[in-house]
């Protein structure tokens, strides 16, 4: 039997906002666990950081806690976008409830579209609630919204793919935990969230021109302060080239069907 996946058509039916709504109702009806838990993870990180380096300025005129927010905010995007993916996937291949979704008429850019919309709407949500919570120690200035939306869009999709990504090679709980403790944490708190690059000695800033992350952090930093670590339109190109690569092997990997038809 041919599953849906390999269906060349790229044109939406019933089943993508099906597929989609059963991805947002997923993490809605566990909302408490999906949305709030990050939030308080996030405003605790900001309550002992900003408490331990208070009075100290970045960039010469910032307060330490209110450049801490929006990274902070854009962590939380990145780690609930790829938590979203990742873990609905690797459920339904775990409960073996997977073959139903394969079967489904959806084209592979559908299905792929789905969980990353879904993805990015959960990321964003909870990247909200983090800012609405963390304004009340500093408010912080949104001098180019767009940038903030363009870089919150870009890195909740690039989290997701990658997700996905880890979702499909990932055969059991712990595999999955190791791609998320072993690269994407590690990739997520060395990426800026925390301190200004120009603060570590020269060979570390030259590693963390290497981890893409950084520039997701320091792009969106960019939409609330107007000054970054690196020119946000390079930090805008590389994000979007990292974009196009990981959504490129996540789509691969659907319409080849690896790890999911056999």
């Amino acid at each position: 039997m041919k599953h849906g996946l390999n269906r060349p058509t790229l044109e939406y039916g019933s089943g993508f906002p099906t597929l989609l709504f059963k991805e947002v109702k997923r993490f809605y009806k566990v909302a408490f666990q999906t949305v709030a838990a990050p939030v308080l993870t996030a405003v605790l990180y900001l309550m002992i950081f900003g408490h331990v380096l208070e009075g100290r300025e970045v960039y010469g005129r910032l307060s330490y806690t209110a450049f801490l927010i929006p990274g902070l905010v854009m962590m939380s995007v990145l780690q609930n976008a790829f938590a979203n993916t990742s873990s609905s996937l690797i459920q339904s291949k775990v409960t073996g409830n997977l073959v139903f979704v394969l079967l489904a008429p959806l084209s592979h850019f559908e299905f792929y579209s789905a969980y990353i919309l879904a993805a990015v709407f959960r990321g964003i949500v909870v990247g909200l609630g983090v800012l609405l919570i963390t304004i009340w120690f500093a408010t912080p200035t949104l001098e180019y919204p767009l940038w903030i939306l363009t870089f919150a869009f870009l890195g909740a999709a690039i989290l997701g793919s990658l997700g996905l990504i880890a979702g499909i090679w990932a055969d059991k709980y712990d595999q999955l935990a190791a791609f998320q403790n072993f690269i994407i944490m590690p990739a997520t708190m060395l990426s800026g969230v925390f301190y200004s690059i120009h603060s570590l000695p020269p060979a570390w800033q030259a590693v963390s021109h290497f981890n893409p992350f950084f520039y997701m952090i320091d792009g969106f930093r960019y939409g609330f302060f107007g000054i970054s670590d690196n020119s946000p339109w390079s930090s805008l190109v590389i994000v979007f080239c990292f974009f196009v690569v990981v959504s490129v092997i996540a789509l691969r990997l659907l319409q080849n069907g690896y790890k999911l038809r056999y």
